[in-house]
């Protein structure tokens, strides 16, 4: 039989703000692509995946814990997809920036704040691994105490599940009916490959 805890209320933050910090990035990245009219690439649908795995894991944690008790085992495997989605997205940042490292490569996108988004993610990434490595090192710490859940929860997880889905129709939009996204995307190939537009 597992033991059972109850998070306390440094756990309960610390996996709302994991959440929020990561709705966050994929909000800007919309506001990017839907302001400035720059699409992601491929790659930065897969950057978008990784963002969407480790907040999923936090998210797991969240329900566990909303179901009544959240297990030691419960607690690493959420922590484990959190890191696993991190290195998973991390490679794919670090692909792409090997890809704009010439000098006199602009790179891909525009600048926010000095840097490329895909090096703002390898930045997101890096730091999730290392909340987590300390989520996992004082894991007591973390769920002692007892937090109990209330509205800011299903709202956290009603915005994941709302980006999840916005990112889902995204890629269906701009990939149409091509096996492939392509790798330089100028326009939504769905409403081309219907017809919507010419």
């Amino acid at each position: 039989m597992r033991a059972l805890r109850l998070i306390g209320p440094v756990g309960y933050l610390a996996v709302h703000l994991e959440i929020l910090v990561l709705c966050s990035v994929l909000l800007g990245a919309f506001g990017v692509q839907f302001l400035e009219g720059e699409l992601p690439c491929p790659l930065c649908i897969l950057q978008r995946l990784g963002m969407m795995l480790a907040a999923t894991g936090a998210a797991y944690m969240l329900v566990k814990w909303k179901d009544g008790a959240l297990s030691p085992l419960d607690y690493m495997t959420g922590h484990g997809m959190i890191i696993l989605g991190a290195l998973g997205g991390s490679f794919v940042s670090i692909r792409q920036i090997l890809l704009h490292i010439m000098p006199g490569d602009a790179g891909y996108g525009d600048p926010v704040l000095g840097l490329h988004l895909y090096s703002w993610a390898l930045v997101v990434f890096i730091c999730l691994i290392g909340s987590s490595a300390i989520c996992l090192l004082f894991g007591n710490w973390f769920l002692e105490g007892r937090a109990r859940p209330g509205w800011w929860s299903r709202a956290t997880l009603g915005l994941l599940a709302v980006l999840i889905l916005a990112n889902t129709v995204n890629i269906v939009l701009e990939q149409g009916f091509h096996f492939l996204l392509p790798d330089d995307p100028a326009r939504y190939e769905l409403f081309y490959d219907l017809g919507i537009k010419k």
